[in-house]
């Protein structure tokens, strides 16, 4: 299965709960990967066409950082996948304090506008480019006691949508995904009692994000796709 052979593609948070199924999925595909993470080795995806890139993407420089490095070495971007995030919840609007919405706006919002505003110069002038962003359920079906988190999802939405609509008059697909909860071992921790027959298996988010990148999906974009498993 090669694909996306000679497309150079991004992954953020490439070695979390979905990074890791999300990588091993365009690894197989014939990509060559920039894993992007806080901390991440070379030795997780010991192949040739997995490159470790330790960044923190707290800000625009660091993304345009990360961007810069990836053209040097390969000298082009195809994908983006943005798939890094962060849950807080536990207290209503009234009790929830500056630093848990500052924290889920730095997660879930500012790390997506900052490497897509990164790689966009890059797939302008190539005239070709996919944007696959993860968001949440709760971003369109919001619940009690987790505002912060919800509003930032739905953020990421609302910016994924205009990114579509701005550079769709160069050859640029973005689309985001919205899992219900996924079966990742951080979140059996949290929910150790849970039914996780119900929950989304990731593989099934990371062929997803594999179709939208892919040459399959060309006319896709703008689309806001539910995955929410057996808990429809």
């Amino acid at each position: 299965m090669n694909e996306l052979k000679d497309k150079v593609v991004i992954v953020t948070g490439a070695n979390g709960g979905l990074g890791n199924f999300v990588t091993e999925a365009f690894l197989a595909a014939g990509a060559t990967v920039a894993g992007v993470s806080r901390s991440i080795a070379q030795a997780e995806f010991p192949k040739a066409s997995f490159v470790a890139m330790p960044f923190e993407l707290s800000s625009g420089v660091a993304a345009g950082g990360v961007a810069n490095s990836i053209v040097e070495r390969f000298h082009k971007i195809d994908v983006l996948v943005h798939l890094i995030g962060g849950f807080a919840g536990g207290k209503p609007v009234a009790e929830t304090d500056d630093a848990t919405l500052d924290r889920m706006l730095d997660l879930n919002l500012r790390s997506a506008f900052y490497m897509a505003r990164a790689v966009l110069p890059i797939m302008r002038t190539a005239g070709a480019g996919r944007i696959v962003a993860i968001g949440s359920r709760a971003a369109v079906e919001p619940l009690p006691n987790i505002a912060a988190y919800s509003a930032s999802k739905a953020a990421l939405v609302s910016l994924v949508r205009t990114l579509a609509m701005e550079n769709r008059d160069r050859g640029i697909a973005a689309n985001v995904i919205l899992p219900g909860t996924m079966d990742t071992p951080a979140n059996r921790a949290a929910d150790p009692k849970a039914d996780f027959s119900r929950w989304v298996d990731p593989r099934q988010v990371a062929n997803l994000a594999l179709w939208l990148a892919s040459d399959a999906a060309a006319q896709v974009t703008g689309a806001v796709i539910p995955v929410y498993g057996k808990d429809v």
